[in-house]
């Protein structure tokens, strides 16, 4: 069913935005969608069990780099990281985002870790922030930012990746365009998320947050011991460690064997003593677990849409109604890329979907293969910022909570989802005629 797409991905987001646990509603939207089609609930909860094991590995991964940031932790260099930004951005607030923005930018291209560095980075800053007044709804916005944008306008790393998913799926469908001109036919729709960025620490959440109630001792013993911190042999072999992991990850690619070696690497180094080895990968279980848990279930619900042809459906019964406005017919595909990639939460496996539909209706259309491109690359990004679903959230989500006070939908999903999703999506339109 056409609309089978639409009306799981509402009954996510109502669930989402109802406080419902976000695994529960991406439960409810699959055997929605499943049913919809003419399932019964238990073949739809077949399928969906199924999809769940193409994200195994990258379940695993966000656990072992869990446990590697716990054993950070112990080493107390995170401790080096927060006194000198206090001393150095003390009341700059708005710096201080925009370090994280370009923090959470370099890891998608120049050292592509992707959500990696996050729970490495984020929970020792948490007190900082609390310290400074910001609005974390700000900092989750830098990190969507950083985690998203780069890809979708620079062609290296991630970026390169994606670019080349848009490539090839473009002409395996009989449309073909170079890299380079797919960087450049996304350098609108990406302007639209540094405009987002701008407005969302400028003016949404430039005002000063008041935490939830800290007791000012614990965070004046909280200064005072960072201060005190000096760097020492341990903590040089930590930092060994995190380059070991980031060369492993940059090199092969590969982030259950990176998170690993840093991990085994703690133990032998003896920064982590081996007696609390169950306490450190339980610790990273509780920081990362849910998140590695929310895309095996994400998985499973992609590939209940995969399997019942629900995203074909919906655009082949859209393409129906478009005729020959152009307007008309980027907004209908843009439309459709957000509530896809919204409902699957990720933009590269969206990608080869939409293409396989996009492009014969532009070569009908008669738009150029740039606005194709932009088109394409533009519905692809959509959904990713703001859904529940995405680690484009769940990755900001996973640092900023780690003390139990930030919100996954109300605090990460909604913000990102306003701030990006909108300009994305005027940019992208005004993109695709333009090109």
């Amino acid at each position: 069913m056409a609309w089978a797409v639409v009306i799981s991905v509402l009954v996510m987001t109502v669930l989402s935005l109802l406080r419902v646990n976000v695994i529960i509603a991406i439960l409810a939207a699959g055997l929605t969608a499943g049913f919809m089609n003419g399932e019964s609930l238990k073949s739809s909860l077949d399928i969906l069990v199924d999809g769940m094991g193409d994200q195994a590995s990258v379940a695993l991964s966000y656990i072992l780099l869990g446990a590697f940031a716990v054993a950070i932790s112990y080493s107390g260099i995170t401790s080096l990281l927060v006194g000198y930004l206090l001393r150095v951005l003390k009341d700059k607030r708005t710096m201080i985002v925009f370090v994280i923005a370009a923090v959470a930018s370099l890891s998608q291209n120049v050292i592509p870790v992707h959500i990696a560095f996050i729970p490495i980075l984020i929970p020792p800053l948490l007190k900082l922030f609390d310290e400074m007044k910001v609005d974390r709804r700000a900092v989750a916005a830098a990190l969507t930012f950083g985690l998203k944008a780069p890809y979708v306008m620079i062609p290296i790393g991630f970026g390169y990746i994606f670019h080349e998913t848009i490539q090839t799926s473009m002409k395996s469908n009989g449309m073909e365009l170079g890299i380079g001109s797919i960087a450049q036919s996304l350098i609108i729709p990406g302007s639209g998320m540094i405009v987002g960025l701008f407005i969302a620490v400028f003016i949404t959440y430039r005002k000063k947050r008041e935490p939830a109630a800290h007791s000012f001792e614990e965070k004046d013993e909280m200064k005072e011991t960072i201060f005190e911190t000096k760097f020492t042999l341990k903590h040089g072999l930590t930092v060994v460690a995190i380059s070991v992991t980031l060369l492993i990850q940059a090199v092969w690619s590969n982030l259950i064997l990176a998170a690993l070696a840093g991990l085994i690497l703690m133990f032998v180094f003896r920064i982590v003593p081996y007696a609390k080895g169950d306490r450190v990968v339980n610790d990273g279980i509780g920081m990362m677990g849910f998140i590695a848990f929310v895309m095996l279930v994400a998985a499973g619900y992609a590939n209940v849409l995969t399997e019942t042809k629900s995203v074909s459906a919906l655009v082949e019964i859209s393409s129906e109604y478009l005729g020959n406005n152009q307007p008309f017919i980027a907004f209908i595909l843009l439309s459709v890329g957000l509530v896809v990639t919204m409902g699957i939460g990720s933009s590269f496996a969206t990608i080869p979907i939409l293409a396989a539909l996009f492009v014969p209706i532009c070569l009908t259309a008669g738009f150029s293969p740039m606005a194709t491109a932009a088109l394409i690359g533009t519905a692809g990004a959509l959904g990713d910022a703001g859904s529940p679903a995405s680690d484009s959230t769940l990755g900001p989500t996973s640092g900023l909570n780690a003390d139990g006070r930030h919100n996954h939908i109300w605090d990460t999903c909604v913000p990102t989802f306003l701030h990006y999703n909108i300009p994305l999506f005027l940019f992208g339109w005004a993109a695709s005629l333009l090109l």
